[in-house]
């Protein structure tokens, strides 16, 4: 199928650089572009049928277009980090706080409950002269309510479609960041990562993804799980793109590694590989590109991944969102629910739509777990102990970065019949544990749907990562992705 709104679709691939470039010339105000955006956004994400990525546009979007639009007299702020996005439309995921857009991630129980104040991170974003437009839809509760949840989908936003196959998942759970930067629909987007998050939407919807060392980008005002794993990122569609908005997240300079074209050791795991034939074979081929581009690349073996591992990692999940959950919920303004237990209340009070698909365990096990006790401790030392001393650390010994598959090509979206990840890699394990770097890139299109290679750091080392994800970019020459929209 052609894209469901061919009049927007070059300005909707037009890159981020770009459209700031022509926001400063003013060959186009920020009031003008933003208006494009929400106009594709109706025609290929709210028709009939549509993507459903975009779960709710700012309500004052166009007085924000206006207290942005860049000017001559802005130019002189640019250097200061002031006006850098020059009035550019973003999007960020509907578990982080912005004033104008419901912040519920994607449950009912938050849906009302206006938000007050805006996340550290969406004050950074507009202080770099962001519109910040919309909210995308997302796994609900950032896909930790349920081993038998299906990504995308939350009873505020309903199910994401993957904009390549609309019957195959978005990922998760910044799906719809994932979905809507794929499809063109805004130049890029904030997701958050727990535990591959930003990876698995990068990887299935075909754009790039980082997720930064945990407490680069603040959490402040994002609605948690974890604070020993959580950290927001960019989706775009460009590693360049990608590095600009990291950068206005974290504070950092990212952007000045794109080009640094000194010697780059990359480590390749061989156990990072999916159980898809396909994507397998095209990892190897990748691998051989860069080698015959003079990257240095060492075959690396580190300790695998068990079930004992994603027992611990569970465990502390479910712990600290017991803490850290309900720590935000109490102090949440408004009317509503106010720890994990009441949101468990919640759903069996309105099952109908909360439970229709799949339950709760998580948080049933969250709100009686007493969160950061032995038992906690326990589990998360021996996690720590398997991600740093027996992957990243080894891993990582003689290398800048390491790299692997992903996930195969993204599955069939089934609704009340959970998912199977047995295709996907373990790769986003370490890094998620151990609060350290991770980063995906297009690695080539398997089966019609696009597959990502994912690539590590070390911890606040997204210089180090950046770079490599650059280069890797420019040897792979795949270009900007564009979905095939098939229904």
């Amino acid at each position: 199928m052609t894209d469901p709104h061919p009049e927007s679709a070059d300005l909707g691939f037009t890159s981020a650089q770009d459209l700031i470039q022509e926001l400063r010339a003013q060959d186009i105000s920020s009031h003008d572009l933003t208006a494009s955006f929400i106009e594709r956004i109706s025609n290929v994400d709210d028709s009939e049928g549509g993507l459903q990525s975009i779960l709710a546009i700012s309500v004052d979007v166009f007085d924000q277009a206006k207290i942005q639009q860049f000017s001559d007299e802005s130019d002189s702020d640019t250097q200061s980090g002031r006006n850098v996005l020059a009035g550019l439309p973003v999007a960020i995921k509907d578990n982080i706080q912005a004033i104008g857009l419901p912040a519920t991630a994607g449950s009912l129980a938050l849906a009302g409950r206006t938000v007050t104040q805006d996340a550290a991170l969406v004050s950074r974003l507009r202080a770099a002269g962001a519109v910040v437009m919309a909210s995308t839809n997302l796994s609900e509760w950032a896909n930790f309510r349920s081993s038998e949840s299906t990504s995308g989908w939350s009873a505020v936003g309903g199910l994401t479609a993957n904009p390549w196959k609309y019957a195959h998942s978005a990922g998760g759970s910044s799906s719809g960041s994932g979905a809507a930067v794929a499809a063109g629909l805004v130049p890029f987007a904030v997701g958050s990562e727990t535990d591959g998050s930003i990876v698995c939407p990068a990887s299935l919807n075909g754009c790039v993804g980082i997720k930064p060392t945990v407490g680069v980008v603040s959490t402040s005002g994002v609605i948690p799980i974890s604070a020993s794993q959580d950290a927001p990122g960019p989706l775009a569609r460009s590693v360049a793109d990608a590095a600009l908005l990291l950068d206005v997240l974290g504070g950092l300079d990212t952007q000045s590694w794109l080009d640094d074209d000194s010697t780059l050791r990359i480590g390749v795991v061989g156990q990072w590989l999916t159980s898809d034939d396909a994507t397998n074979t095209l990892f190897h081929d990748t691998v051989s590109l860069l080698a015959r581009h003079g990257i240095t690349l060492t075959d690396v073996r580190v300790a695998d991944a068990t079930d004992a591992e994603g027992m611990d990692e569970t465990t502390v999940l479910v712990h600290e969102q017991m803490e850290d959950l309900s720590a935000y919920l109490a102090n949440r303004p408004g009317h509503g629910v106010k720890s994990v237990a009441d949101v468990v209340a919640f759903n069996k009070e309105h099952s109908d739509v909360e439970l229709a698909h799949f339950g709760q365990e998580f948080f049933e096990q969250s709100a009686a777990s007493g969160g950061r006790n032995e038992v906690y401790r326990a589990a998360r030392a021996r996690n720590l102990e398997w991600a740093l001393t027996k992957v990243l650390g080894p891993g990582l010994h003689d290398v800048d970065v390491l790299i692997g598959a992903t996930y195969a090509p993204a599955w069939l979206s089934t609704l009340g019949h959970g998912e199977d990840h047995s295709s996907s890699s373990w790769i986003t394990a370490p890094s998620a544990i151990a609060g350290w770097p991770i980063g995906c890139l297009p690695m080539g299109i398997v089966s019609g749907l696009p597959v990502g290679l994912g690539v590590v750091a070390r911890a606040h080392d997204e210089n180090g990562l950046v770079r490599a994800m650059s280069r890797i970019e420019k040897i792979l020459d795949l270009g900007v992705l564009r979905p095939t929209f098939i229904r």
